[in-house]
Order: C-alpha cells, then sequence, then structure tokens
C-alpha cells in the first residue's frame, strides 16, 4: 500500500475544507464539525482528534492564510529594497508593501481574506480567546519594515516609527472592514472596490508621516531687555 501524501492527509483535508467554508460563510457560526467533516470526506470526531476543537482548527486554517497574506507582504517589501539598492525603498512603495495585500485581499471575493475576518469574530466572543492571542497580538512581522522606514526618515526614533506604523495599521483596518464609512466621508466619490485607487489614496494620506519636517524661521528680532 502507498503511503498518503502529506497533501491529502485528514488534518490537510479538514484544514482545507475549514477554509473554503469559511470563505464562503456570511458569519464563522455558520461552518460547523459535521459541515467540515462532510466537506473534507471524514468523520466528526477527525476534528477533535486532530485539532482538539473546532476553535482551535479555524485558528489553524486563519493562521495558515495569515503567513500566505504575510509572505506576499514581505516579498513585496524585499522587491521594493532591492528595486532602489543601494538608495532606501521610497516611502510609496514601503506603505504598499505593508497595508496593499490586506486591502487587495479584502476586496477580491476569491480571496481567503474572510477566513480572518471570522477568526478575528470569534476571538472577541470566545470562552478560550487564548486560542487566537498569538496571531491577534502578533507583530514581529511589521518590526521588519522599522528599519527600512528609518532609512528614509532618519529623523525619527523607533519608537516615532513604530507608532506610525501602528497608525499605518489602523488606516488599513478602516479600508478593509468600514468601506460604507468611507464611501459616505468621500461622499461616493472614490472608487472604494478599486484596490489600486484606495492604495493611492491610503499612501496620499499617510506618506507625510515619513517627510521631514520643514524647519520654521522667524524674521522678529528676539526682546533681549530685561523687566
Amino acid at each position: 500500500m502507498q503511503n498518503q501524501s502529506p497533501r491529502n492527509a485528514t488534518p490537510d483535508r479538514l484544514q482545507a475544507a475549514c477554509e473554503e467554508l469559511l470563505q464562503a460563510a456570511e458569519h464563522p457560526d455558520l461552518v460547523t464539525v459535521r459541515s467540515i467533516a462532510q466537506r473534507a470526506g471524514t468523520n466528526v470526531g477527525a476534528i477533535s482528534y486532530h485539532f482538539g476543537s473546532l476553535e482551535q482548527l479555524i485558528f489553524s486554517v486563519a493562521e495558515r492564510v495569515y503567513l500566505r497574506l504575510n509572505a506576499e507582504r514581505l516579498a513585496l517589501l524585499q522587491a521594493a529594497v532591492q528595486r532602489a539598492h543601494p538608495a532606501p525603498a521610497s516611502v510609496e512603495d514601503l506603505v504598499t508593501a505593508l497595508v496593499g495585500p490586506s486591502i487587495r485581499w479584502s476586496l477580491d471575493p476569491q480571496s481567503s481574506y474572510r477566513v480572518l475576518r471570522h477568526m478575528t469574530t470569534l476571538a472577541q466572543v470566545s470562552d478560550n480567546p487564548e486560542i487566537f492571542k498569538p496571531m491577534v497580538e502578533d507583530v514581529q512581522h511589521h518590526l521588519v519594515f522599522v528599519p527600512h522606514f528609518r532609512r528614509i526618515a532618519p529623523w525619527l526614533s523607533e519608537v516615532d516609527i513604530g507608532f506610525r506604523i501602528s497608525c499605518l495599521l489602523g488606516v488599513r483596518s478602516q479600508m478593509t472592514r468600514s468601506r460604507q464609512r468611507t464611501e459616505e466621508l468621500t461622499g461616493h466619490r472614490l472608487a472604494l472596490g478599486d484596490p489600486d485607487v484606495v492604495i493611492a489614496e491610503v499612501i496620499a494620506a499617510t506618506a507625510s508621516m515619513f517627510t521631514a519636517p520643514r524647519a520654521t524661521y522667524s524674521n522678529a528680532v528676539p526682546n533681549l531687555s530685561r523687566d
């Protein structure tokens, strides 16, 4: 008998089935142990046997989706750095690498971005939120961007850069989760369904955070007299 390939192993089939169902579901509660097992062609006990619980399975699925998203982000960063070498990568390319993949995925109905949204929903109501904590609080892939932003803005400290990256991620989240609000605020005059438009607007709104402040001069003669 031939060995079963890792690709067709039960845990992989369960993860693939869970990802497909989460991607299609309007709410994570619609994805059940039974529906996953049926799609994976296995029995319902396989989920607890291989993953411990449905939540653990969903976390593992979200984790592998997140790894794919971060791989795309880091590939864009590497390409930007190599393209600009020996000069620092441009602020436009750095912002695009940091927030572009999330924006593109969120606007692509064929992507698995909905899996990450569902994971966030589950983490907020779970009786075991610590399951999701490693991913929800992870910043390691964001920290990779710090030295590259510092190269283009050496007058900023690592603390300053970290705060600005956090601001960028906040803008990204607004674009990926609250598009209706943005549409209202912009009078429905932007094509917010076009990722290129959204990314360009995000760059225009945030690039100045990494621009050197202008020196201010005064023509006034200082008053050196004492009372």
